[in-house]
């Protein structure tokens, strides 16, 4: 389980995140969503070891990952997909995929090649391509290329961060759709941020509402979607 207690982030003199407790359970999908500004983004950035904590505690099958530098926590399991389809354009697309495997090459040589063919299986969209410059790319096809890479490093709990941003709905759904499958049939365990309620609410088992870095409300998915009132108050629909 992520268990996610008390956790403050601070910028500058405000508060990021205030006091923020949830957890997410393995297997499932645990959708945090909110208006621009909540803190989502910070959030993710604070587990995966990009931004420090003022205080609090994050632990991910008993073991804390605060303090822990950002490689070793994609080493722990931990995997984070940015927001803004963030791939590095200079590089093909098969070498953007090496990338997510370099922080696990010590202790799995072995399967990195097999991982490595199982995106291409996942993503056909890239297969063909794979010698090409990752700036060639549609939006589409570059959040695809960076879910692949951080697949490739065999996490067990990833992080998306607003992976619909952007994209024409035909696609978000593709993406959205890969990725509850490989939470139904592999036990990924997703901690999915995203502003579009509907898409995030839709697929997640438990849903967390943030607003202004505080929690406002934790619950089953199903629950928040069927909450008008709280849905108006705070996601304006």
């Amino acid at each position: 389980m992520l268990k996610i207690e008390n956790l403050t982030v601070n910028f500058d003199a405000n508060s990021a995140l205030d006091n923020v407790s949830f957890s997410a359970e393995v297997g499932k999908i645990t959708t945090v969503i909110g208006a621009n500004g909540a803190g989502k983004s910070t959030l993710l950035r604070t587990i995966s070891g990009l931004k420090a904590p003022k205080s609090g505690s994050i632990t991910w099958r008993d073991s804390e990952l605060v303090g822990m530098r950002p490689e070793a926590i994609v080493r722990a399991g931990v995997a984070l997909v940015p927001e803004g389809h963030a791939v590095i354009p200079e590089l093909t697309i098969d070498e953007n995929i090496r990338m997510g495997a370099l922080f696990r090459l010590r202790k799995a040589k072995s399967d990195v090649t097999t991982a490595i063919a199982e995106m291409y299986e996942l993503f056909p969209q890239l297969a063909d391509r794979r010698k090409a410059p990752s700036s060639t790319l549609s939006g589409g096809e570059r959040q695809m290329l960076a879910i692949a890479r951080a697949l490739v490093s065999r996490p067990e709990i990833l992080l998306l961060d607003e992976p619909s941003l952007g994209l024409a709905p035909l696609i978000v759904k593709q993406i959205i759709g890969i990725i509850e499958e490989l939470c139904r049939k592999s036990g990924l365990t997703v901690l999915l941020v995203e502003q579009n309620a509907n898409t995030a609410l839709d697929v997640a088992d438990h849903g967390v509402l943030l607003a202004l870095g505080k929690v406002v409300a934790d619950r089953p998915a199903k629950d928040l979607r069927a909450d008008v009132s709280l849905r108006e108050a705070y996601l304006g629909y």
